[in-house]
């Protein structure tokens, strides 16, 4: 089992360093002197955790570092101890313990940290998320508790998985991953339909169609114009209602479907399973056809993918 890397700054000139190999390229600026500051972190299929312990600096995401190109990413952060200050999109969220917030590396923002602090950071790609990015964008740099409602249960399980960085690296690493992204998903969704309830007469209705989609995924019959029909609406208002944010049905129904045979080629419990089978169970009958959208999706065909849980597992 591959231990956690962990990167010990004696001075800030290493901490910068540090925090722009561990996460994406970020500037930096210490706070004073006598600077201190360790890192570590663990992953497993793209998701990386990441806890940091440092003294008091600005962290700045900005739009010549964003233009290099890297993948887009979700960041999540954890306020484990001190307090800490995330500005993204007009929006400022003071956090403290037990608080979490969302931003987006592809957009520019700022973390403040005037004291000592410890913080856990869940990185991941935003095709991890099974929300759209236009929603999803509505909820960076707001604070989220982690002492009521859903957060109540998603924190603890995030502290937990920041103690045992290790298991990220074993057998059950990339469900692990899995589990952590879902429960980030389900706690944006939930504050989404808290803030949106009233505001939005589609956002119910989309809530529905894409709940409905995930529930039909291995279906062959997923077509607009069934999903159209349960719902009572036409097909060109299922359209309407998928480009208002920034996607297609098809394409919708095509990423879920390939998120859901990478987990499953990544999976210990389906290790047995031929390729062409995980892409039938979830609605690709052509495993040529399979293969090429895949590779096109991740970079990397499906038997590649599969490889990568053999060596784990060993």
């Amino acid at each position: 089992m591959p231990a956690p890397t962990t990167l010990i700054a004696r001075d800030f000139t290493e901490f910068r360093a540090a925090v722009s190999q561990s996460f994406v390229p970020l500037h930096v600026t210490a706070g004073g002197d006598g600077f201190r500051g360790r890192i570590r972190s663990s992953a497993a299929d793209d998701v990386q955790v990441s806890e940091v312990t440092a003294s008091p600096h600005v962290v700045e995401r900005t739009p010549e570092l964003i233009a290099r190109g890297e993948r887009r990413y979700y960041k999540l952060s954890l306020i484990l101890a001190g307090t800490g200050l995330l500005v993204q999109d007009d929006r400022q969220a003071v956090l403290r313990p037990g608080d979490v917030a969302l931003y987006d590396t592809h957009r520019p923002y700022s973390l403040v940290f005037e004291e000592d602090f410890r913080t856990l950071v869940v990185m991941f790609p935003q095709r991890l998320i099974d929300l759209p990015a236009e929603l999803v964008g509505r909820l960076t740099a707001v604070r989220m508790s982690g002492k009521e409602g859903v957060g109540n249960v998603v924190v603890p399980f995030l502290a937990q998985l920041g103690g045992n960085l290790e298991q990220l690296g074993g057998p059950a690493g990339a469900r692990l991953a899995h589990s952590a992204v879902d429960l980030l998903s389900t706690l944006v969704a939930t504050e989404l339909d808290l803030a949106r309830a009233n505001a939005d007469p589609h956002h119910e209705l989309m809530r529905r169609i894409r709940a409905h989609i995930d529930a039909n995924l291995q279906s062959t019959d997923l077509t607009p114009a069934r999903i159209a029909a349960e719902h009572f609406i036409s097909t060109r208002h299922l359209h309407g209602l998928f480009q208002e944010q920034g996607t297609t049905v098809s394409g919708w129904i095509r990423t879920r479907r390939l998120e859901h045979c990478r987990r499953d080629l990544l999976d210990p419990v389906h290790a047995g399973r031929p390729v062409a089978a995980i892409a039938a169970r979830w609605g690709f009958v052509d495993a040529a056809h399979f293969s090429r959208v895949f590779k096109s999706a991740f970079g990397r065909a499906p038997s590649e993918v599969r490889r990568e849980l053999t060596v784990s597992v060993r």
